[in-house]
């Protein structure tokens, strides 16, 4: 059966199954809170026995509330779950996220099969269960983690699917500190219901989404082959994080989320052949998802490199290497042109090699004038150009600056600066211009990396 996903991640009403009268820090309650007082839905709280929670009102059923319920979170005992599926039905709810633990994961696999068949049969999408279900920046969030305590990326274009809901909360920190907007975080935990392909399709046609990413644990019967196709059929880079890669990894896979792990070396194979971006580690998500979140054309992976730095360029190049991305000498034509744009006290100092060290001399139009030249080269398709701001000729304008060239050339720039708040305008000229930005050269060259992995093989 075909299910509306709407009420699902656009709900304008929620409610909150199971919320305590006494505990409130039970996690019903912190869900309820935090809608209650942060986002823009009308929110309900249910409880058996009914009453007050802090002023507010609590239903005693779901079949109570007089509002139609787009989305209801169950955060009630797993023996309880079958009865809150019942009422949501009744009610007429149109989606909902079980939080609750105890089914597949502890080897209660009839109880979880009792509540998909209920929900399957009423149409009635769910996420879950043994998860934290939805963030969706700036409308909902069913997360039982304490607002403040939570550090939220800012609204963007990439989505970001995990079975673990740790893992997805360590990942939106990260994604925050490094400024990659989220338009979906999903912790989909047990996938009883909805998996990674049916959440593929739908983020697929999302128009707030660009970039679709995934931590997977492992797949049931023959839905690797479906997801790996829909990935394919797929207009929007996908990103995906395998665990369970190791003996052990699989049994741990397996006791978290009750999931087979399978072939891992066949699957990321089949990975590379249908152009999915297999990050190998969480340092290579990030950088793979803020690359991509930029840039949606594949390239083959000739990198030209900018630099003040001797160190630093030979650094980039061991690195590009290591990852089978190609740093090619510069045709004599591109090197004569590029030194007579120069300045003069950098002219006759400078190596026009590939890398171009620049030198410690250089000043802002020399990095631009490099930039342009090696964006503009036969044998480059993307440029990656090493800042070191505390060089006496760069000014804090010159990554704003960099970005114009990038607008003009349409040759994808990745650019390395230390992430220090002193560099911040620096930093910010970047991004305001959609151009990746790492404070490590091992994630300025991942973030090459991605562009060249999200492209068969």
């Amino acid at each position: 059966m075909k299910m509306n996903f709407t009420p699902l991640f656009k709900p304008k009403t929620m409610a909150v199954a199971g919320v305590s009268l006494s505990n409130d820090r039970h996690p019903a309650n912190v869900i309820f809170h935090k809608l209650l007082l942060r986002y823009p839905v009308d929110v309900f709280a249910v409880n058996p026995r009914g009453g007050r929670l802090q002023r507010e009102k609590v239903y005693k059923q779901l079949t109570e509330i007089e509002q139609k319920i787009d989305h209801v979170v169950i955060a009630v005992r797993a023996e309880h779950v079958p009865k809150v599926i019942q009422d949501c039905i009744h009610a007429g709810a149109g989606s909902a996220t079980i939080i609750s633990g105890g089914f597949a994961e502890t080897g209660h696999e009839d109880l979880q099969a009792r509540i998909v068949n209920l929900a399957a049969d009423a149409g009635l999408p769910f996420i879950g269960p043994n998860c934290l279900g939805i963030y969706a920046p700036g409308r909902f969030d069913t997360f039982f983690l304490p607002g403040e305590r939570l550090v939220r990326p800012m609204a963007g274009n990439v989505a970001i699917v995990s079975q673990s809901g740790g893992v997805l909360v360590d990942q939106l920190v990260k994604f925050a500190g490094q400024g990659i907007g989220v338009s979906l975080a999903v912790s989909i935990g047990n996938k009883a219901m909805i998996r990674e392909t049916e959440l593929l399709n739908y983020l697929s046609k999302d128009t707030r989404t660009q970039v679709i990413a995934f931590y997977i644990e492992g797949f049931g019967p023959n839905e690797g082959r479906e997801f790996v196709l829909a990935a394919a059929r797929s207009s929007k880079p996908v990103i995906v994080l395998k665990a369970g890669k190791s003996a052990s990894g699989s049994r741990a896979v397996a006791s978290h989320t009750a999931s087979l792990a399978g072939d891992y070396a066949v699957f990321s194979q089949v990975m590379a052949q249908y152009g999915i971006a297999e990050a190998k580690t969480e340092y290579e998500l990030i950088s793979f998802c803020e690359a991509l979140s930029c840039y949606r054309r594949a390239i083959s992976g000739r990198v030209g490199i900018v630099t003040v730095s001797g160190g630093h360029g030979a650094l980039a190049v061991d690195t590009c290497q290591q990852h089978g991305l190609s740093v090619s000498a510069l045709d004599p034509e591109v090197k004569s042109a590029l030194q007579a744009r120069l300045s003069p006290s950098v002219q006759s100092i400078a190596s026009l090699q590939n890398p171009i060290d620049l030198t410690g001399s250089a000043l802002d139009d020399d990095f631009i004038a490099a930039v342009d030249a090696l964006s503009s080269a036969q044998n480059i398709d993307c440029v990656l150009v090493l800042l070191l701001p505390y060089s006496p000729g760069i000014s804090s304008d010159l990554g704003a600056r960099l970005g114009h060239v990038y607008r003009q050339r349409r040759t994808p720039l990745v650019a390395y600066v230390p992430h220090v708040e002193k560099y911040r305008m620096l930093i910010e000229g970047f991004e305001l211009n959609q151009i990746p930005v790492s404070d490590a050269i091992e994630g300025a060259v991942l973030m090459v990396e991605a562009l060249r992995r999200c492209q068969p093989c």
